[in-house]
């Protein structure tokens, strides 16, 4: 059984302070065991950017080399996606960040250097690779993205899944969100809010 941190905290104010291993731990106190706690998405290095610069790779017939606006610098990054042009806010895996199925470095592209890399979903495994999704290219964020900031917590992809291994005993309170709220509610002594149910009937 799988539980988002982000639904519990529909319910039940969680410190932000409370790491992702106090709470399992917190849960096991009390019989309930967890297989796994993990973030969503395990891409580190990640932040947005702004393309403020797109021109072609010199020595190329569909690279691009782009200067990227990260907040705190400017990286000039050779990119490939066909959609990639100036005024984009972007995903930006730095030097040194680890995706599913690769670790970003500096690097030379046919003579170019490159500090980094414009992402697509698919390359940060929100995605399945297909042609149809290769094809879209890199992805658009939203004019509103915060240049420097943390690209899945604007997505609202910055979760945690706990993996409980629930006992058959306990499926009707610990296997839905609501229950898993108020169990924590009862370990750490909070309070559980319940959404209003109020409706208007419409004639």
């Amino acid at each position: 059984m799988k539980l988002s941190r982000k639904f519990v905290s529909d319910y039940i104010d969680l410190d932000e302070n409370l790491t992702i291993n106090e709470i399992a731990e917190a849960m096991t106190s009390v019989g309930n065991e967890y297989d796994a706690a993990e973030k969503l998405i395990n891409c580190t290095n990640l932040t947005v950017g702004h393309v403020l610069e797109c021109v072609d790779h010199p020595d190329s017939d569909h690279l691009h080399v782009c200067k990227v606006d990260i907040g705190s610098e400017v990286l000039d990054i050779v990119c490939g996606a066909p959609n990639v042009r100036k005024g984009l806010k972007v995903i930006v895996a730095l030097p040194g960040a680890k995706l599913p199925e690769m670790e970003i470095k500096r690097g030379v592209i046919r003579g170019v250097e490159s500090n980094g890399m414009i992402c697509a979903l698919f390359e940060l495994g929100l995605e399945e690779k297909t042609d149809e999704t290769y094809a879209k290219g890199i992805t658009e964020l939203d004019d509103d993205a915060k240049v420097g900031k943390d690209p899945l917590a604007y997505l609202g992809l910055d979760d945690t899944l706990y993996e409980l291994d629930v006992h058959k005993h306990r499926n009707n309170d610990c296997y839905y969100h609501i229950g898993f709220a108020y169990e924590i509610a009862c370990i750490l002594n909070r309070k559980v809010t319940l959404p209003s149910l109020d409706f208007k009937v419409n004639k």
